[in-house]
């Protein structure tokens, strides 16, 4: 059997030697982090990629299988694309401090940042507040530009200290400051008006008549606001409006916004990050939103995982973060793309 010129293009055309001291570079990357979580007393877990619901967004997509059972019945299954639902029934189970680098999937993304099939560092503190884990976020990557030895990140032109303090910025604030919109005031009861956020942005951003409160929030957000995040050093982006609070509790301070944050180095997104939503009941009316949503966009609807919502409500109150590991090995590397730190890339 030969092969074609694509099956042998990724190696035989210099690829494989170009990229291997980015390679070099995330096997110190992931040294790193596993001696950083020991000496904090994490356990390392590792969770099935196979689940009956592969997480429950609008817009997240992955790909789904089928299982033959010994009596020949077929069942359904997706690969994850997060390890959060298994991560979560083990701090229901007992555990205090839990992480995992974990292989997840996401169907309809590639490019230079996305990756079909990618690492994510998922880590849990069970009893502490997202500041806690917020925190953790921001050394873990200065670890991981120690551990290769670069003194600054770089990406499309633009750089970013990952040893400086961060900057500290609400999303709110960062509405206002780039794109010049009250962003909590078309926000009610913990629901986004849509029609008032569309005037806001009328001059901004195209607004289509199918767009909702989360898909207009959504352009201004890629448009306006990310390229500005993480310039010089890392920006964290916290309190993130109440509609978009995904798997996070809303903050008892303000109903309008939620306890959850990202990461941002040199305009690129690092890390995602909650303070838990423990109550089921909420999760679930979350969920079915999203799942309601999902099918009028795309036609599909995941189901939903009864024995996760069943553990939220034994589970602790806890913090956590998804971090992309190969987001950082490409900034803490010098690497240009995602494709040049991947063993071996889509």
């Amino acid at each position: 059997m030969t092969a074609d010129s694509s099956t042998l293009s990724w190696w035989s055309a210099g690829r494989y030697s170009d990229s291997r001291p980015f390679l070099m570079a995330r096997n110190a990357v992931t040294r790193a982090i596993r001696a950083w979580f020991d000496e904090q007393g994490f356990v390392e877990v590792e969770t099935p990629i196979l689940q009956v619901s592969p997480g429950n967004e609008t817009h997240l997509h992955a790909p789904g299988t089928e299982l033959t059972a010994p009596d020949g019945n077929r069942v359904a299954r997706y690969l994850r694309t997060s390890p959060e639902f298994a991560c979560k029934k083990l701090l229901a189970a007992g555990e205090t401090r839990i992480f995992e680098i974990a292989r997840v999937f996401r169907d309809r993304e590639r490019g230079r940042l996305h990756l079909p099939e990618f690492t994510m560092l998922e880590w849990y503190r069970a009893n502490e507040s997202y500041d806690a884990v917020m925190a953790d976020g921001i050394v873990l990557i200065a670890h991981a530009a120690k551990a290769t030895g670069i003194g600054q990140f770089s990406f499309r032109g633009k750089i970013a200290d990952p040893f400086a303090e961060p900057e500290m910025l609400t999303v709110a604030r960062a509405f206002e400051r780039f794109a010049g919109i009250d962003l909590l005031a078309t926000i009610e009861a913990g629901e986004g008006h849509r029609d008032r956020l569309a005037a806001a942005v009328a001059t901004k951003v195209r607004v289509t008549t199918d767009d909702t409160w989360s898909d207009i929030f959504s352009k201004i957000l890629v448009e306006h606001v990310e390229p500005n995040l993480g310039e010089g050093r890392l920006t964290v982006l916290y309190e993130y409006p109440s509609p978009e609070a995904a798997l996070a509790r809303v903050a008892s301070s303000d109903a309008r916004v939620a306890e959850r944050f990202e990461i941002y180095a040199c305009g690129v997104e690092l890390a995602n990050g909650f303070g838990e939503l423990t109550d089921a009941a909420e999760q679930r009316h979350r969920f079915t939103l999203a799942m309601d949503e999902k099918q009028r966009r795309y036609g599909e609807r995941y189901p939903l995982d009864e024995d996760f919502l069943a553990a939220l409500a034994h589970m602790p109150q806890a913090s956590g973060v998804a971090l992309g590991l190969d987001r950082l090995v490409m900034l803490a590397s010098g690497a240009a793309s995602v494709d040049q730190v991947v063993w071996a890339p889509p």
